[in-house]
């Protein structure tokens, strides 16, 4: 078992000092926390090689090719042309993605 040390939650041993054996040993008592941790089971993905990347790839190139990104002065005008970016993407990305289901038969991309 390995427990990260130097964590609060970790120092909370006793030592049974009561319970002590003839033998001169006593028990050690610990706590030991389990926390839930989400385990994500789906997935948005588009498939290498199919239809859908390569319709998505165009479509994302002709609408960012689209944002006028000359003479940008500021922070401001900026952040506003990344915020177009970033909706454009989500929305193709949506659009053209699909849901799998995450097993272990699942090959890694």
């Amino acid at each position: 078992m390995f427990l990260q040390m130097n964590l609060e939650e970790f120092n909370t041993y006793t030592i049974l000092l009561d319970l002590q054996s003839p033998s001169n040993y006593a028990p050690l008592s610990v706590n030991i926390i389990i926390r839930k941790f989400f385990i994500q089971d789906k997935r948005q993905i588009i498939i290498k090689n199919s239809e859908e990347e390569v319709v998505f790839v165009n479509k994302l190139k002709s609408r960012v090719g689209c944002i006028n990104m000359t003479n940008i002065q500021d922070c401001e005008l900026l952040e506003r042309i990344i915020q177009e970016f970033v909706l454009i993407t989500d929305e193709l990305w949506i659009k053209y993605s699909k849901c799998i289901n995450i097993t272990k038969h699942s090959r890694t991309w």
